[in-house]
């Protein structure tokens, strides 16, 4: 059965409302948005609501990727070669490189445009190798390649690499020249060595290392069945040392995340290594099954293991709790108990029950001006099934040294539960360091005393947890639809205080940028500044660098890397009560935009507030002109039918006040019928003529109120539209009339006839006329279109019925 073409004829009235208002204002560019709503049959409905829902998911998921390509202010790696996983290695700030690492590629980046001639070296596992590697049974997800999982310096030309080789890791060096403008960057031939103990053997475990003085430390699992986790130290001129093997007192199923030095005193033979992990807990707290625990663990860099007990061990190993938790009003305590993670989909079966991969990059260490105190940030994430969530954690290094100074964990008592040790602590104290401020007589660790390695050995573990500076999260995230996975820090100079300003990845291919300010003595408040999504299509970010010097954050994921602006100054509007409610501090209004913030430049009109975003003080004499430039746009609704009027504030803290402005007066929104309030804007339900107006809306922030959004509304006659869409056929009204059930649109009803068309045109010719007389839809040229007068009268109502 035939069905009514009359839905189907909305584009083309919205068209001649469109030319409308092109002729009354002379310019697509330069005239108001317009909008049609129109209520139309059920059973059109329910394809136009699916069409739109569609449309919506699709502009919410590429919107921002596509505005950032629009402003220049992001940049993806386009050169597409067979390849996934991508990881930063390494970044250098002297040569201006950030060194890849990937599915059997090694790439090499200009760090200020990742696009300009890169360098890519192609490290694929032998064939036999991979061969070798599906007879184990390996390869069902693609793990038997070579994944790139290190690149250190080695040098100043050369680089240090290892790779996963298909189940047998292989290491090699690369050489990249003296200067980036070399263009050097190749394998040394003849140089491959053995990658064990230096690189996992799977590629979904997770790696950390750091190369030090030409010895490599690594936390890595090093044998095939990734049974055997250590912090391993190869290379260089000391003897190879590492952990404890097979005692889960000393590592128990552990997820390495970061490994820094860190110099404890000025004295060079304090240095010690701390490294980041988290891994399960044994401890049986009321029969509970084995959680994760987050850990700080640390070695001296002089360790060279024991004389008799502990050879090629480490003598120095000890560890702590990392605890992030929120305490509840009633004083129990929310524990965000794993550094962040991310794992990948369908390799769960392949790993042991519990067991988490992540990517690097979960712990970030901002460096200060003394060395030996950087400020360490961990992401963390709730294990539970029930309550999910993220948080970030700040430590300071002098907490954490004072619980490295503090008791050691002992199992004691009928129940064999943990308890601070009480008896005699051997000299040197368990975990110095020979030759350092507290043991100056001692010249290596094979000189401690058996008492004093045997007690490392049964007591790696100290009583008391490291918690976090003001024991609670910097940054706390409660939202179910995503996971922090990686995190970086910058701070900046502003005009009232320098500000720390977090970036932090997600699980869903987007970027946070945080920055948390002091509210009150005991509090403070979080504002994200802006979410951005960072790749066209969701991923999770694996791992994040920030270069201060060049203003850019580069991301990677499985699918590539993106470079990006730190700050987008432009987006936040073109008013200074934007700029500064927007309170980022890499940006200041300097009299005419909002633009980036330079604390070396001096301009009486630069305008910037971190700490309070108040633009009445700060915007005198400026806000104004962001009242004039708000254009007025033009929208259109049927009686009977429902209106959405869009208006989405700058600022997700600011307010939201609707007024109804008619003759002149402005009232706030209140109507007989239903009105639903959203984030995005107003649904005004079932149009009347009297709902026509102008719609003002109002954002208030910090006590400063400015209008966002003008809206005139023009409400047409129903009886009008339905003619204008009614079928020229009576027969086909006929059966349209007694329907009864839902028919699907036929291709018959998908072209409108030209006398619907010519009528359409009538109708929008007539209302042309009576608005701006003497105007035509024809167009003058368009000179004259922009310096001539318009007569159009002021559209109130819609003419009457010219048919």
């Amino acid at each position: 059965m035939a069905t009514s073409p009359g839905p189907l004829l909305l584009p083309s009235l919205l068209y001649f409302l469109g030319c409308y208002v092109y002729c009354c204002h002379g310019d697509f560019q330069a005239s108001p948005r317009v909008y049609l709503s129109y209520k139309v049959p059920s059973y059109s409905l329910l394809v136009v609501v699916v069409v739109m829902v569609v449309v919506a998911m699709v502009v919410m998921v590429s919107a921002v990727w596509t505005e950032l390509l629009e402003t220049r202010t992001a940049r993806p790696f386009s050169f597409s070669f067979n390849t996934s996983d991508y990881r930063i290695m390494h970044m250098d700030q002297d040569q201006g490189r950030i060194y890849l690492g990937s599915r059997e590629y090694l790439v090499a980046l200009d760090m200020h445009n990742v696009n300009k001639e890169p360098l890519i070296i192609h490290w694929p596992a032998t064939a036999e190798r991979k061969a070798e590697c599906r007879m184990t049974g390996k390869g069902g997800q693609g793990e038997c390649a070579n994944f790139v999982r290190l690149m250190e310096p080695w040098n100043r030309t050369h680089l240090y690499t290892c790779g996963t080789g298909a189940y047998k890791p292989v290491c090699t060096f690369i050489n990249r020249g003296w200067r980036a403008e070399d263009y050097v960057f190749r394998l040394v031939p003849g140089q491959v060595d053995s990658g064990k103990g230096k690189c996992s053997y799977d590629p979904r475990r997770a790696n950390a290392a750091t190369l030090l003085n030409g010895n490599l430390y690594a936390g890595v699992h090093v044998d095939f069945m990734g049974t055997d986790p250590a912090i391993f130290r190869t290379l260089g001129d000391r003897p190879a040392v590492r952990t404890e093997q097979y005692d889960s007192r000393w590592l128990n199923e552990p997820v390495f995340v970061k490994i820094q030095r860190i110099p404890d005193s000025p004295q060079a033979n304090d240095d010690k290594l701390y490294f980041f992990f988290r891994e399960k807990s044994l401890d049986s707290t009321g029969g509970s099954n084995p959680i994760m625990v987050s850990r700080v663990g640390r070695v001296c860099l002089n360790d060279d293991g024991g004389q008799r007990s502990l050879v090629n061990k480490w003598t120095t190993f000890l560890k702590a709790r990392l605890v992030c938790s929120v305490t509840g009003g009633d004083g129990v305590e929310t524990h965000f108990d794993e550094l962040s993670s991310f794992m990948k989909p369908g390799v769960s079966s392949l790993l042991h029950k519990d067991q988490f991969k992540l990517s690097a990059g979960d712990v970030f260490i901002l460096p200060t001006q003394d060395a030996r105190n950087p400020v360490v940030y961990a992401v963390f994430a709730t294990a539970g099934s029930v309550f999910k969530g993220s948080a970030v954690c700040v430590y300071s290094m002098s907490d954490i040294r004072n619980v490295f100074n503090g008791p050691f964990s002992h199992k004691h008592g009928h129940n064999y539960q943990w308890t601070p040790y009480t008896g005699k602590i051997p000299y040197p104290r368990p975990g110095t360091c020979p030759g350092g401020t507290f043991t100056p007589g001692l010249r290596s660790t094979k000189e401690f005393s058996d008492e004093a390695v045997n007690f490392v050995r049964a007591h790696p573990l100290m009583y008391q947890p490291v918690y976090p500076v003001h024991k609670r999260p910097l940054v706390l995230s409660t939202a179910g639809d995503h996971r922090f996975t990686s995190i970086a820090v910058d701070m900046v100079d502003a005009t009232d205080g320098k500000y720390e300003v977090l970036f932090l990845g997600t699980d869903r291919g987007t970027v946070q940028k945080v920055i948390v300010l002091p509210k009150d003595a005991s509090s403070t408040e979080q504002l994200i500044l802006e979410e951005v999504e960072v790749f066209r299509t969701p991923t999770t970010i694996k791992t994040m660098k920030l270069s201060s010097k060049r203003q850019q954050l580069y991301v990677t994921s499985d699918r590539g890397l993106t470079q990006v602006s730190l700050h987008r100054c432009g987006v936040y509007g073109r008013a200074c009560s934007d700029c500064c409610l927007a309170r980022d501090p890499y940006c200041a209004w300097d009299g005419e935009t909002c633009a980036s913030f330079t604390p070396s430049a001096k301009r009486r009109s630069r305008r910037q507030d971190i700490k309070h975003g108040d633009p009445l003080r700060q915007c005198r004499g400026f806000n104004s002109k962001g009242e004039k430039r708000l254009r007025e746009a033009v929208q259109f609704g049927v009686e009977g039918s429902n209106v959405f009027l869009e208006c989405q504030p700058r600022s997700p803290q600011a307010s939201v006040k609707w007024l109804l402005q008619k003759d002149g007066r402005r009232k706030i929104l209140s109507r007989e019928h239903e009105v639903l309030k959203t984030g995005h804007g107003v649904l005004l339900k079932g149009l009347v003529q009297a709902d026509a107006g102008v719609y003002h809306c109002q954002a208030t922030e910090n006590n400063y109120r400015h209008t966002v959004a003008r809206i005139a509304l023009h409400i047409l006659d129903r009886e009008i539209v339905e003619a204008l869409t009614a079928p020229d056929d009576p027969q086909l009204h006929h059966h349209h009339a007694a329907a009864t059930a839902p028919h699907p649109l036929t291709p018959q009803t998908a072209s409108s006839s030209q006398a619907e068309v010519r009528l359409i045109g009538q109708y929008c010719r007539a209302y042309l006329e009576e608005l701006c007389p003497g105007q035509t839809t024809k167009r003058t040229n368009r000179r004259h279109a922009e310096t001539g007068g318009s007569d159009c009268k002021t559209p109130i109502s819609p003419p009457q019925r010219r048919l």
